[in-house]
């Protein structure tokens, strides 16, 4: 007589496997935070004033800028977003804000300024084709659209004068 072992029936270990497969699977499917750029603190942004402050203690007080402008009046952005993203998805913004510190010529604090979500642009693209202005040609009339143009009269190279004569006729 054999002994008798208490082995688990079929459904057990299919309900098993199953139980472990999404236990494995639901950490994909959690919401993703994330936070990019300058660390807001609202307490240090608002102890700037226009008029006392400079670019030194704005440096000072703040850090350096995520980014300064490069043409006209000079200005300081500091730039914070918040985003969430569901496992493989594209990532959604969930906060924005920009301080923007506006300087005079001498380095002096002229104004600070805040935007939040407003500033997001939303581009969705249409299709997989580009619109595009101008001519609408093949990929054939691309390739092979210029051959017998190069050296025609008035296209350029050296055809345009056949008999050599300068500019005058002479």
């Amino acid at each position: 007589m054999r002994p008798s072992f208490n082995r688990p029936s079929a459904r057990r270990i299919v309900l098993s496997l199953a139980i472990v497969s999404m236990g494995l699977a639901l950490p994909g499917c959690t919401r993703i935070r994330t936070h990019q750029g300058y660390l807001v603190d609202k307490l240090l942004v608002d102890s700037i004033q226009p008029g006392i402050d400079n670019r030194t203690s704005v440096e000072g007080t703040l850090g350096r800028p995520t980014f300064a402008s490069q043409f006209g009046e000079q200005q300081w952005y500091y730039v914070s977003r918040d985003t969430k993203q569901l496992a493989f998805s594209n990532p959604k913004a969930s906060d924005q804000t920009i301080i923007r510190v506006r300087f005079d010529p001498a380095g002096n604090v002229v104004g600070v300024d805040r935007a939040g979500m407003e500033k997001i642009a939303n581009i969705s693209p249409e299709g997989d084709k580009t619109p595009t202005l101008g001519r609408k040609r093949s990929f054939f009339e691309d390739v092979f659209g210029n051959i017998g143009a190069v050296g025609a009269g008035g296209a350029g190279g050296g055809g345009g004068n056949p008999d050599n004569t300068g500019p005058n006729g002479s």
